[in-house]
C-alpha cells in the first residue's frame, strides 16, 4: 500500500439536495457548488465521502446489529442461505468468490477472497435468515440507502448538465442490491499479511454505490498514479463510488475506480471489519451507451451499447460463477498496470 500527498477522497456535504421546503428555497447556489464538487470527484478519483445524507444514526446501528446477528451464526447455519450465483441473493461463504474475475483477472494473491457476505435486493427473490429483527432493520436501511442513491443521481444530472430524466428514465425499476460484508477470519488469528485478500481488485458494476463501513483500515483505491491508497470513512460519512455503467454513460469523463480490501491487520493479527454496499444499478432492460454530450469533439464513443442485464450477468458470471469476464478489457488493463 502507498500514500501520497496528491491523493485524497473529497468530502462533500449533499444536504442542499436533501433538505426540503423553506430551507431549500435559497439553495440554488449551494446546489451548484455541490454539483461542481461532485463533478470534480467523479472526474478525478471516482470516490467521495458524503455528509448531509440524512440517514439516521439509529438506522445505521440497527443495520450493524443485524449483520452481527447473522454473521455470528455457526457456519452450517449460514450455509443454509446459500443461493445460486445468478440469483445474487443470500449468503456467500468465505473463499467462494473472486471479485477480480469480474474483470477477467486472477486475484493477485492467487486465492479466492476471504470475505463472507449476505445479499438482499429489490423484487421477490430475497431469502431472510431467522434472526430476530434482521429483516426489519435491513429493510429500513435499504430504503434510506436507496433514497441517497437516487438523490445522488439527481446531483449527477446537474453536474453533467443533462436533464434529470437521463437517470430517472433508467432507474424507475432499478435493480438495487445491498451486500453486507464481513471479513471472516477470527479476530486475533495470526496470519501473514501477504497471503490474504479480503476482497480482490474490482470495479463496481452499476451506476453508483453507497457504502457504510467500519472506521478501520482495509479499503484501498487505485489512484491515477497506478498505486493503491488507503481510504477510511470520516465520522458520519458514507463512502460513494461510481460503477461501470456511469463510466459508460459518461464515455469515461467520470471514473469507475478500481478498489480492493485488505483484511485489517495490526501486529500480525486480524482486526474486525464490516461493510454494507448498496448498489444502484438501473433497470434491467435499460440500454446504456455514452451520452452524446459526453463525447468530446474529436473523440469517439468508447463503449458499445449494452443492457444493464447483459452487463451485470457478465460481471456475476466472473465474481460468483468463476467464469472470467472477457468484456472488461479496459479495467483489466488498469489492474495489470497497478503497482502492488
Amino acid at each position: 500500500m502507498h500514500t501520497s500527498s496528491d491523493f485524497f477522497v473529497p468530502t462533500i456535504d449533499i444536504s442542499p439536495y436533501v433538505l426540503d421546503g423553506a430551507t431549500a428555497a435559497a439553495d440554488g447556489t449551494d446546489r451548484r457548488s455541490v454539483a461542481s464538487d461532485i463533478d470534480y470527484a467523479c472526474s478525478t478519483v471516482g470516490f467521495m465521502q458524503i455528509l448531509g445524507h440524512g440517514i439516521p444514526e439509529d438506522t445505521v446501528t440497527g443495520l450493524a446489529s443485524a449483520m452481527d446477528s447473522f454473521f455470528g451464526l455457526e457456519p452450517a447455519a449460514k450455509r443454509a442461505y446459500i443461493c445460486p450465483p445468478e440469483r445474487n441473493r443470500g449468503y456467500t461463504a468465505p473463499k467462494s468468490e473472486s471479485l477480480s474475475l469480474s474483470l477477467g483477472v486472477e486475484s493477485a494473491s492467487g486465492t479466492n477472497d476471504w470475505f463472507e457476505a449476505f445479499n438482499v435486493g429489490t423484487g421477490e427473490a430475497n431469502t431472510w435468515p431467522e434472526c430476530a429483527g434482521f429483516q426489519r432493520a435491513v429493510e429500513r436501511y435499504f430504503a434510506e440507502a436507496a433514497r441517497v442513491a437516487r438523490t445522488l443521481t439527481t446531483v449527477f444530472a446537474d453536474a453533467l448538465g443533462v436533464a434529470p430524466t437521463v437517470f430517472s428514465d433508467i432507474t424507475d425499476r432499478s435493480l438495487d442490491t445491498l451486500r453486507m460484508n464481513n471479513y471472516a477470519l477470527d479476530p486475533g488469528l495470526r496470519v501473514p499479511d501477504t497471503e490474504l485478500t479480503g476482497m480482490s481488485e474490482h470495479t463496481d458494476y452499476g451506476l453508483v454505490t453507497v457504502l457504510w463501513a467500519d472506521r478501520v483500515p482495509g479499503l484501498q483505491v487505485l489512484g491515477i498514479d497506478r498505486r493503491w491508497h488507503d481510504v477510511q470513512p470520516v465520522e458520519g460519512a458514507m463512502l460513494v463510488n461510481l460503477g461501470d455503467l456511469t463510466a459508460r454513460l459518461t464515455n469515461d469523463r467520470w471514473v469507475s475506480t478500481l478498489h480492493r480490501v485488505r483484511p485489517p491487520i495490526a501486529d500480525g493479527t486480524i482486526q474486525r471489519r464490516r461493510s454494507a454496499a448498496f448498489f444502484h444499478d438501473g433497470n434491467l432492460d435499460a440500454v446504456i451507451a455514452p451520452l452524446p454530450s459526453c463525447i468530446e469533439p474529436g473523440d469517439v464513443a468508447r463503449y458499445e451499447p449494452v443492457t444493464v442485464a447483459q452487463h451485470i450477468a457478465a460481471k456475476l458470471a466472473g465474481s460468483r460463477g468463476g467464469k472470467a469476464n472477457t468484456s472488461a478489457t479496459r479495467e483489466a488493463e488498469r489492474v495489470r498496470s497497478a503497482v502492488t
